[in-house]
């Protein structure tokens, strides 16, 4: 069988080619992360003391630059003292992967270091909690004015103008005036999040509301159809597929203000336990807060993409084949192993 080809424009890759790509994703940055993490000849700029010898400077388990340490090993040295041995390091801001992964299954059994903080499960469901209703709230005031705009001149001219200047105002910006006027609970860490995606919401439905098929809209209108009609029946089912993955992409927004917006007043949430980690240098949980992010929005973003393929399977898109593609290519070696025992011998 002749092999696909690898790049060809707007073409379609098949299975196999797909799940290597996507698998390959992944294993590349974590390769690169082990190489930096466990080769000591790539990038290992400090040293880790392991006996300090007869120095006065140094001590076990200390983290100290090269030059410095060579430099005090030289001084020994010259003094005829005993010198001092370490091995190479990286800095305490870049922990080990499976530093990382140890902290991901520690941080949720750890208690908090201080009375009254939360634990990181109840920050997760707090930061997942103002997520749900800022980007509600945007999404429930965006939509609607969007598809109006995309829908009517008059209406896009008289607001497109200042959602366009606005949008580009950064959301932290606004977090004092929150804060003087919803106080400093949960709502000026929602107001950042509406903010941050309304106006987007509003200028991305609309050019989606724009690239409804004029010649449905001229049809409707010759059967006799009224402006009312032409929203409901004809523009607003056209969109709704392109809609629901918009809304998908512009949650992704959501989570990004959410880092800064739960800053702003009292902190909570994760964000919070991120900047306390940090805080208390345990960059490896650090790490561990920001991967649990990464995978709560993929795997957010996943199941509304496998919703997606059966609320509008008319489409024929590739949403939901993520996961698929992952699932594949984590199996491959078992596949690989069994296909010599299941593959018949031609006669």
């Amino acid at each position: 069988m002749a092999r696909s080809p690898w790049l060809v424009v707007r073409r379609e890759l098949n299975p196999w080619q797909r799940s290597m790509l996507i698998g390959m994703a992944f294993i590349l940055p974590l390769a690169i992360w082990c190489a930096v993490s466990y080769v000591p000849w790539i990038w290992h700029p400090l040293v880790l003391v392991d006996q300090p010898g007869e120095s006065d400077f140094l001590s076990t388990g200390m983290l100290i630059d090269r030059q410095s340490f060579l430099e005090e090993n030289a001084k020994l040295a010259a003094a005829k003292q005993a010198i001092a041995t370490g091995s190479p390091s990286n800095p305490i801001f870049l922990p080990a992967p499976h530093k990382v992964l140890i902290a991901l299954y520690t941080s949720f059994k750890t208690p908090p270091l201080r009375r009254g903080e939360p634990w990181l499960h109840e920050s997760l469901l707090h930061s997942i909690e103002v997520i749900a209703i800022g980007f509600s709230i945007a999404a429930v005031l965006g939509v609607p004015l969007g598809i109006l705009c995309g829908s009517f001149r008059a209406v896009a001219h008289l607001f497109e103008p200042v959602i366009d200047f606005i949008r580009y105002m950064p959301a932290p910006a606004f977090g004092a005036l929150m804060v003087a006027m919803l106080g400093i609970d949960d709502g000026p860490k929602i107001a950042i999040i509406v903010i941050a995606t309304f106006f987007t919401t509003v200028l991305v439905v609309a050019k989606t509301a724009r690239m409804v098929d004029m010649s449905l809209l001229e049809a409707a209108q010759t059967l006799g159809a009224s402006n009312k009609r032409l929203l409901t029946r004809v523009i607003v089912p056209a969109i709704l597929p392109d809609l629901y993955n918009d809304l998908r992409i512009l949650l992704g927004s959501a989570w990004t203000a959410l880092i800064v917006a739960e800053l702003i007043g009292a902190s909570s949430g994760i964000s919070y336990f991120i900047n306390q980690q940090g805080k208390y240098r345990n960059y490896d949980r650090v790490f561990a807060g920001i991967i649990i992010i990464g995978l709560i929005g993929l795997c957010t973003d996943q199941i509304l993409a496998f919703i997606g393929r059966f609320l509008f399977p008319w489409r024929g898109t590739t949403n939901g084949r993520f996961a698929t593609s992952i699932w594949t290519t984590a199996t491959w070696p078992v596949r690989m192993t069994a296909l010599p025992f299941t593959r018949r011998k031609s006669p």
